[in-house]
């Protein structure tokens, strides 16, 4: 086949996958990744603004010097909101970020794309990986972000898949399972990691009772969730009230504790990284829960994805360790939360196609008691009361939705209100 059909079918691919997430990683394996970036810059049809991470940026200072510099090139005014914050509280980390996204969201009035190619130049910079997965939290609602990289950045894909927020492509494809290890033939151990619940860990189908406190199984979880991780990551996550030493220090006691939880090495370190030891086989429910999501969402319809939505919400057992409320485990947990809404939602759409209001009914309802103020949820509970010929309910429903938004600090949006007075009026 032509090279040129090659990128022509990449960039189709890029175009189908793009529509449904604000983050596209192009996989470290994918053949035609930097022409598929070359093809984006001349033939985007959104405006498109490039940095290509080098060996200058050794740190974040450093990056957002030579950023500012590019994007200004690009866009005259971009970096002001960064230079105001240099003026006064340049220390201030989540400032910085705040200031970072006001730039970003300047460069264009409307939707266009931000590529960040060479990712894995910043690989050994622990701050600009920190501040990058800082920030895709907050990016604009009309930026996309693309990223090439040599390497997957050490972000948690799995659980920004789960939010719907990213897709990893590889060439024509997208990753939907096996997102960071490849399982071995031989293992030296067959761990089953339950993540979604409590939180429990099985070897050899032995449950892991003795753990000597809960730092050392949250440690297995939190390694889990990403390609790999560095020392200075998890002492910033877990103690970061601690100076570094002492960090240092309660890092390796925790460490010591899960490797004789498990009865052999866990966490392997090589070239200044942890992560699973390879030669243990590890089944996640999260990872899943997560390849259900998004076979579900390739299929061509709701019925047809209908067995991978029952999946998703069969694995879902609850709220991801439930129980702790460490900040990263609370943004975990709304992450596969978004993906079991989005599964129990489908399934009541396959039910309404059947007919089944009631059935869709109690799905929905049963969706909504995992986050009562999850709007999305409550407006399609509302128009099925209205289908019914429950207007009343409908209404009883939205007030209830009001007085919990309300003793949240929150108000209702412009949709769901609207949503209430057409089925008012």
């Amino acid at each position: 086949m032509a090279l040129q059909t090659l990128v022509a079918d990449t960039y189709a691919a890029f175009q189908k996958y793009a529509a449904e997430a604000q983050i596209i990683l192009l996989h470290p394996q994918s053949r035609l990744r930097s022409m598929l970036v070359a093809h984006l810059l001349n033939e985007a049809p959104l405006p498109t603004f490039y940095y290509a991470m080098g060996p200058d940026d050794i740190n974040l200072d450093a990056f957002l010097d030579g950023f500012s510099h590019d994007m200004a090139v690009q866009h005259p005014t971009f970096g002001r909101h960064l230079y105001q914050l240099w003026q006064n509280s340049r220390d201030n980390a989540q400032a910085r970020i705040n200031a970072f996204v006001n730039d970003l969201a300047e460069l264009n009035e409307g939707p266009f794309i931000l590529i960040l190619d060479e990712f894995d130049a910043s690989n050994e910079a622990d701050d600009i990986q920190v501040f990058w997965e800082r920030v895709v939290h907050y990016l604009p609602n009309h930026c996309q972000l693309v990223i090439n990289s040599r390497t997957i950045p050490r972000m948690p894909w799995i659980s920004m898949i789960a939010r719907r927020q990213a897709v990893i492509l590889k060439d024509t494809e997208i990753i939907g399972e096996n997102f960071y290890r490849i399982q071995t033939d031989s293992p030296v151990a067959q761990l089953d990691a339950l993540g979604l619940g409590p939180g429990f860990v099985y070897k050899d189908e032995n449950s892991i009772e003795e753990w000597e406190g809960h730092l050392p199984r949250l440690l297995f979880f939190f390694v889990l969730d990403r390609p790999i991780v560095t020392r200075s990551e998890i002492c910033g996550t877990f103690w970061p009230d601690l100076d570094s030493d002492q960090a240092v220090n309660v890092f390796h006691v925790t460490k010591r504790r899960l490797h004789k939880a498990l009865g052999f090495d866990v966490l392997v370190h090589q070239d200044g990284y942890y992560q699973i030891n390879p030669e243990a086989r590890v089944e996640y429910d999260v990872e899943r829960f997560v390849t259900a999501l998004v076979k579900g969402r390739q299929s061509g319809s709701y019925t047809e994805g209908l067995p991978y939505w029952q999946e998703a919400a069969e694995l879902y057992r609850g709220p991801f360790l439930q129980g702790h409320t460490e900040s990263w485990i609370k943004e975990r947990r709304e992450d596969f939360q978004a993906g079991y809404l989005e599964a129990m939602t489908n399934i009541a759409k396959v039910r309404l196609e059947e007919g089944r209001e009631e059935q869709a009914l109690a799905l929905l309802l049963r969706a909504a008691s995992e986050n009562d103020t999850y709007e999305p949820i409550h407006r399609e509970i509302m128009k099925l009361y209205a289908r019914l010929g429950r207007r009343s309910e409908a209404a009883g429903h939205y007030q209830r939705l009001m007085d919990t938004l309300r003793s949240n600090g929150l108000q209702p949006s412009a949709q769901t209100q609207s949503v209430y007075a057409d089925i008012m009026s």
